[in-house]
């Protein structure tokens, strides 16, 4: 049973339609068809919810195989609450400034370092089998 990886995919997919919220509320306010329309606010939006939807599945995918594998229960539950957090700074940063931001530089450095996290625990549970 998947029951940890149910909980995080399920808050983090929420977290996706809030940011498909954004950018249909910037569509509608700006009264754009398709696209950003040129304007620096729309693409901010746009960008910001195609990066979760480009790094969360990869992350839910790493961490419903450590789940399946027997991985830690209190661990999956810290990486989970890590990978919310990044994916909940992350479009804050990116929406509200340009460059380098708090929110967009550290949503972006624990949600790699989340997917790298899942991807060694999962080469190691491998390995494991191997000894």
């Amino acid at each position: 049973m998947l029951f940890i990886t149910g909980l995080y995919a399920s808050i983090l997919a929420l977290i996706i339609i809030w940011l498909c919220y954004q950018v249909v509320s910037f569509r509608r306010t700006k009264r754009v068809d398709i696209g950003d329309g040129g304007d620096s606010t729309g693409i901010r939006h746009i960008r910001a919810q195609q990066n979760a939807v480009e790094y969360i599945p990869i992350a839910m995918i790493l961490f419903a195989a450590y789940e399946l594998n027997g991985g830690n229960h209190w661990l999956l539950h810290g990486i989970g609450i890590a990978l919310v957090l990044g994916r909940l700074i992350h479009p804050s940063g990116l929406v509200n400034g340009k460059g380098a931001t708090f929110g967009r530089f550290y949503g972006t450095l624990i949600t790699w370092l989340v997917i790298l996290l899942l991807a060694g625990l999962n080469i190691g549970k491998y390995i494991s089998t191997l000894i």
